[in-house]
């Protein structure tokens, strides 16, 4: 069954009975477990589509208005499609290639109704997405000992509010968390870090304005080691216009975190703000060539008619999304999902 299909039928079919081989296992207990896993599913997909509707209200509209209004796939059908592709910041050369890989789908199964395009749209861009590749979403904890969290990224992307949503997770899920103000050089970044620290019962480690980042850091991994946390989450600064200052920095902080925890960070995480396009992707390629990014925060996608940018990232600098931001609550910040996500950008069209 084609991506399409599966997330058309992805909620409306009942979820089969799990078979319970383990005769001790009870039966009413694994059912109040298998409700509870659907509830947090449902809310999961339900975040997807609500911060996903300014770029579906945009896109599939589009597409269905250029369904509508040819009888028969042809050279101005591809035309316009690539357009409203385009429009929706999936990336010039993200486009090109799902463009050749559509006609050469096209022209071998010889399809000809606009209509019977669609599913093989979603599954191609889905594709584009995998490729092949084996892109890890999920979170890469430590084996033993702290896991370290390092985020970097310009400021005003929601950097500082997008650790406490995450630590809030962490915290609620039993984590003993810690926070470390690392960026000494924005007006207020400690003080802030300290107050979302105190929010979501994460302690914190931070020193005054101005003071060496890597200096910070190193109190707050010693911290963590010694009272047993289970992750720590650094914030950085983002003085993105001065990249070698910027480069130096970083270094000197990987080099104090490695030499106290030998394969930590475990995680670099950039956050990105969707609703500056393709300037995100540009930021991406930057701070890639300074630090080893391991994965992407989409923050803001409910504010913008643009979240094919989730697509543009994957094909232009090759790193996972990891989590996707829809807006200001803690559950506004999910992990990411492929599917949900195709599900969330072409739910009209089902």
């Amino acid at each position: 069954m084609g991506l399409f299909n599966k997330i058309k039928n992805m909620f409306s079919n009942k979820q089969e009975e799990t078979e319970l081989i383990n005769e001790n296992v009870d039966l009413e207990e694994a059912k109040k477990e298998n409700v509870k896993a659907e509830k947090r599913e449902e809310t999961k997909v339900k975040v997807y589509e609500k911060g996903l509707t300014k770029t579906r209200n945009t896109f599939v509209s589009s597409l269905i208005n250029l369904t509508n209004k040819y009888a028969r796939i042809n050279e101005e059908y591809f035309e316009e499609l690539e357009e409203i592709l385009i429009m929706a910041d999936i990336g010039v050369n993200t486009v090109m290639e799902f463009m050749d890989r559509l006609r050469d789908r096209v022209n071998k199964e010889k399809i000809t109704d606009p209509n019977l395009l669609k599913e093989v749209i979603v599954d191609e861009l889905f594709i584009i997405y995998v490729n092949d590749d084996i892109l890890e979403s999920k979170i890469k904890y430590a084996s033993s000992g702290p896991t370290v969290l390092l985020f970097v990224g310009v400021n005003g992307v929601g950097k500082t509010t997008t650790i406490a949503k995450l630590a809030n997770k962490m915290v609620d899920s039993g984590k003993k968390v810690l926070l470390v103000a690392g960026d000494t050089f924005r007006a207020g970044a400690t003080k802030q870090l300290e107050e979302w620290a105190t929010r979501v019962g994460a302690s914190f480690v931070g020193k005054e304005e101005g003071a060496d980042p890597a200096a910070v850091v190193f109190d707050g991994i010693k911290k963590a080691k010694e009272e047993n946390y289970d992750v720590v989450f650094i914030d950085t600064a983002g003085r993105l216009q001065n990249k070698v200052n910027l480069m130096k920095e970083l270094e000197k902080i990987n080099r104090v975190i490695t030499r106290e925890i030998p394969d930590a960070p475990h995680e670099t995480l950039l956050v990105i703000d969707a609703t500056t396009g393709q300037n995100g992707i540009s930021q991406a390629k930057s701070f890639k060539e300074i630090t080893n990014i391991t994965g992407i925060v989409l923050t803001k996608l409910d504010g913008t008619a643009k979240g094919g940018i989730v697509l543009a990232i994957k094909d232009e600098v090759n790193i996972p999304v990891k989590y996707i931001g829809f807006g200001e609550t803690k559950d506004d910040l999910q992990a990411f999902d492929i599917e949900d996500y195709i599900y969330g950008l072409f739910k009209d069209m089902m």
